[in-house]
């Protein structure tokens, strides 16, 4: 693709993403070259490109394609375009995607998720409020067109799911908040898989005082 002029917008979006992706990656929330970060703007969307590695990750590489889902610019777009485009489509609020393959996500979906409709219970305020319910997508191939429609008929409804084997997808008003929900999420899991016995769900109280004080998705 031939290099393209770049905006004051997508300059700034690009940063972003690769300064998220450089976060995320130094803290171990992704290896080698899983996982992908994307960013709605005016014109298409910015995504990284296919089997890139996010801790290392340069501005002019960030593939741009425009609303219509066609390449025009930067390296060859990631293998999840069309998952992320789905997400785009279904949810006008959704300004950025973070997908990682996340140690203890990815080893919930291998020892046995809560329930197919929330991955995890809500054991912290800060899951509740942050993150919300996220159910989980069945194993299909990296790329899998069938579950990017079975994303899309959800992405109105939640701002996450799990894949099973693959990890978490995410979606937020940016990608940097993206981000702090995929955090949030990898560490509920972190602290489920750890804790014997298993710790009770906040009850129905809680929750509810959540909703009516911070405006909770529960």
């Amino acid at each position: 693709m031939q290099a393209a002029n770049i905006s004051s917008e997508d300059a700034k979006l690009r940063e972003e993403i690769c300064t998220t992706g450089a976060s995320l990656y130094a803290r171990g929330y992704t290896v080698g070259t899983a996982g992908n970060i994307s960013a709605r703007c005016s014109d298409g969307w910015l995504i990284t490109p296919t089997d890139a590695c996010l801790g290392n990750l340069d501005p002019a590489d960030i593939a741009k394609v425009d609303a219509t889902g066609r390449h025009v610019s930067g390296a060859r777009p990631s293998k999840t375009l069309e998952l992320h485009r789905a997400i785009y489509e279904r949810n006008a609020d959704a300004r950025g995607i973070v997908h990682t393959h996340s140690t203890s996500l990815v080893a919930l979906t291998l020892a046995g998720v809560w329930s197919e409709g929330d991955v995890l219970p809500p054991i912290t305020p800060y899951y509740v409020m942050k993150v919300g319910h996220v159910p989980l997508i069945r194993y299909r191939r990296p790329g899998d067109p069938q579950a990017a429609a079975q994303i899309a008929a959800l992405a109105a409804d939640v701002r996450a799911v799990l894949l099973e084997r693959l990890g978490p997808v995410v979606w937020e008003r940016s990608v940097r908040h993206a981000s702090y929900a995929l955090e949030e999420l990898e560490e509920t899991a972190r602290l489920w898989l750890m804790s014997t016995p298993r710790p009770e769900p906040l009850d129905d109280a809680a929750i509810e005082e959540l909703r009516a004080v911070f405006n909770a998705r529960w």
